[in-house]
């Protein structure tokens, strides 16, 4: 709880610096001529250029005013000259447009297409956030033509281009409006990407860390039942041999020879189970026990003292690995239970049962108890033992119940229910 902070501090920290950047890139895509993917400013000089020139000579017939000479074709190229530095000096630009344009006009040239540098002079200055400085220039460009052509223009005619000069600065306003709009959609998105890429991570942690945590809790589960019935058959066979080693050592010898064999299967099965925890330890050579194991299960048991029938209800059938490891597991734990607390003289009886939509797995013994000097423990609710059966069980949606039997002993009944994939 306590780095909580931190971490929010830190997450903070790397979305103001994606932020940053985002803008960087921005800028220097407006400086680079490069934003909204507009065209060279080379390219688009050239253009307006042949436009002015052919457009103003194609009007040019049958006009008024004075012919195209020499001076005329400069001033319309010079105009689009200006535009060269359109990115890079937009109010240059503008200035150098506007002023060919006004001495074009002013010296009574043949009207045409000649005012196209000016207009994308403006657009431009507009949309590079030189607002007020754009509209100064218009006003300045718009009176020194009316001063210059006053004495030779009607009074209709200045009205009529002032409106159409305020027409394309309010064009050219509204370009720059839109952008700055797109611009902080843009910087919204990337704020929102932002913001799921940080909370996709932090998901993807969370889940990483929960999956740690329950393989952590199944390899706890699985060292406790691996560990549990092998002590508790060492357990038993060592007070055999203790109580046999003067009057029948040869029996002593049995009892640790199945010492030395439970003591290694637990090794093997602790390995086994350990070897997921380091990725360079080789995998496990033999498989996880299953169902299909009991027999070797209950083999252990009667070598330890505790007779075990195994019976078996429906067609057996294949079951995936995960059911079929719990299962074994439970079966495993119940006998476990059974050699500690049922007492010497106690028979245990498995049974399972292939149902059309559930393994059933029953474990009873006709156990009166521990000798007298060794008092009963409380078998339903004490310990591991019956929590790990649940809990395996649980996993697949299963239950178990444990309790005495009418008549003495005890009795364990595990129901798992099986996904329609696993029915036969």
């Amino acid at each position: 709880m306590g780095r909580a902070p931190w971490a929010s501090q830190q997450r903070a920290a790397r979305l103001e610096r994606k932020f940053q950047r985002f803008e960087q890139r921005i800028e220097r895509r407006r400086g680079s001529g490069r934003w909204h993917g507009g065209p060279h400013p080379m390219g688009l000089a050239i253009f307006i250029a042949l436009l002015q020139v052919f457009g103003t000579r194609a009007a040019a017939y049958g006009s008024t005013g004075h012919e195209l000479d020499q001076t005329g074709y400069l001033l319309l190229v010079a105009g689009p000259a200006a535009l060269i530095l359109r990115t890079r000096a937009p109010l240059l630009t503008l200035a150098g447009a506007l002023a060919a344009t006004v001495a074009y006009f002013a010296q009574l040239y043949p009207n045409g297409p000649g005012f196209l540098a000016a207009i994308v002079a403006v657009y431009g200055a507009l949309s590079a956030g030189y607002r007020w400085l754009t509209w100064i220039a218009v006003v300045a460009a718009y009176t020194t033509f009316v001063v210059l052509v006053l004495p030779h223009a009607s009074v209709a005619r200045l009205v009529v281009i002032g409106v159409w000069c305020i027409i394309i600065a309010f064009f050219g306003e509204a370009a720059r409006v839109r952008g700055a709009r797109y611009s902080q959609m843009a910087r919204d998105r990337a704020h929102q990407e932002a913001l799921a890429r940080a909370e996709e991570e932090k998901a993807r942690k969370e889940q990483q860390r929960r999956q740690a945590s329950d393989e952590r809790l199944l390899i706890a589960r699985e060292l406790h039942d691996v560990i549990g019935h092998h002590l508790s058959l060492i357990n038993v066979q060592a007070g055999v041999g203790l109580h046999l080693m003067d009057e029948q050592p040869e029996q002593a010898r049995v009892a640790l020879s199945a010492i030395k064999h439970a003591s290694a299967e637990a090794l093997r099965e602790t390995r086994a189970v350990l070897a997921g925890l380091n990725p360079g330890e080789a995998a496990p050579r033999t498989p996880a026990p299953g169902l299909a194991d009991l027999e070797r299960l209950a083999g252990e048991a009667r070598g330890a003292g505790l007779p075990v029938t195994l019976d078996t209800v429906g067609a057996p059938r294949a079951l995936p690995p995960q059911v079929d490891r719990a299962a074994y597991r439970i079966v495993q734990e119940a006998l476990t239970n059974v050699r500690r607390h049922a007492g010497p003289g106690a028979t245990a009886t498995v049974v399972v049962g292939y149902g059309p939509a559930e393994l059933t797995l029953v474990v009873t013994d006709d156990g009166k108890g521990p000798p007298a000097d060794r008092p009963e423990e409380p078998r339903a609710e004490s310990g591991n033992g019956i929590a790990g059966m649940r809990h395996r069980a649980a996993t697949f949606g299963g239950t178990v119940e444990a309790g005495p039997r009418e008549g003495g002993g005890f009795e364990v009944r595990a129901i798992i229910p099986l996904r329609e994939e696993d029915k036969p």
